[in-house]
C-alpha cells in the first residue's frame, strides 16, 4: 500500500484528487494540506511514502516545502503537480528534491504511475518535461546567460540583490533608491517572473546564477 499526502491550496482540486487517489487500489490517502507549511508539518507527522505537492501555495510555496522535506525526511518522495511548465519552476523543484513533476491535467493513470514510481525510488517528469530537461543539460551553461530577458537592467540588479538575501531596505541603501522604488521594482519582478512571493523569486534567481 502506497501512503499519500495531497497538498494544494485549491480545495476543489485538492479534495477531488484525494478522492480520486483513494479510489485506486494500492493507494491510501493519509490526508490533505492547504499550504506548504501544513504539508511539511503533516508529512513529518504522518510519514507518507509520497507527497503530491502543488507549487503555488500560501504560507510556504511548494518548492520551499519540498526543500525542507528533502532535508528533514529524505525518505518521503515528492511529486510536484502544478499548472506551471516554466523552466525555472521545473528546475527549482528538481533542485529542491522533487522526484516527480507533472502538470495539472495529467491523466489519472499518469498521476498514479508517477506516485508508485516515486514511492519505489524512481523519478518521473512526464514526456514533455523530460525532453526539456534533456535539452537544458545538452545545451549546457550557455542557457543561463539569457535568464530573465523580460527584466530591465534595474530589475535584474534588484533581483540579484534579492537573491543574495538582502531586504528591501538594504537594497534601497545599496542602490541609493527610495524604499518605495525598490518595492515597485520588486513587484514588477514578481509579475514578470510569475512568482507568488519573495522566496520563490529567490529560488528562481539562484537557479539562474544570481545572488552569488
Amino acid at each position: 500500500m502506497t501512503r499519500v499526502l495531497v497538498a494544494d491550496d485549491h480545495p476543489i482540486f485538492r479534495d477531488g484528487l484525494a478522492m480520486l487517489l483513494a479510489s485506486v487500489d494500492g493507494i491510501e490517502v493519509l490526508g490533505t494540506a492547504a499550504d506548504g507549511a501544513e504539508a511539511v508539518a503533516k508529512a513529518l507527522q504522518l510519514r507518507p511514502d509520497v507527497v503530491v505537492m502543488d507549487v503555488q501555495m500560501p504560507s510556504l510555496n511548494g518548492v520551499e516545502a519540498t526543500r525542507r522535506l528533502a532535508a528533514e525526511a529524505p525518505g518521503i518522495g515528492i511529486v510536484v503537480l502544478t499548472m506551471s511548465e516554466d523552466d525555472g519552476t521545473v528546475f527549482a523543484a528538481i533542485r529542491a528534491g522533487a522526484r516527480g513533476y507533472l502538470v495539472k491535467g495529467a491523466e489519472q493513470e499518469e498521476i498514479v504511475r508517477a506516485i508508485t514510481t516515486v514511492a519505489s525510488g524512481g523519478a518521473v517528469f512526464g514526456a514533455t518535461l523530460a525532453l526539456r530537461i534533456a535539452e537544458f543539460f545538452t545545451a549546457g551553461p550557455a542557457v543561463r546567460t539569457e535568464a530573465f530577458p523580460q527584466l530591465t537592467a534595474r530589475e535584474r540588479e534588484i533581483l540579484d540583490l534579492l537573491a543574495s538575501g538582502r531586504s528591501n531596505q538594504q537594497i534601497a541603501d545599496t542602490l541609493f533608491l527610495s524604499p518605495k522604488t525598490v518595492r515597485n521594482n520588486v513587484s514588477n519582478v514578481f509579475a514578470k517572473l510569475q512568482v507568488a512571493d519573495r522566496s520563490e523569486a529567490i529560488v528562481r534567481a539562484r537557479e539562474a546564477g544570481l545572488g552569488r
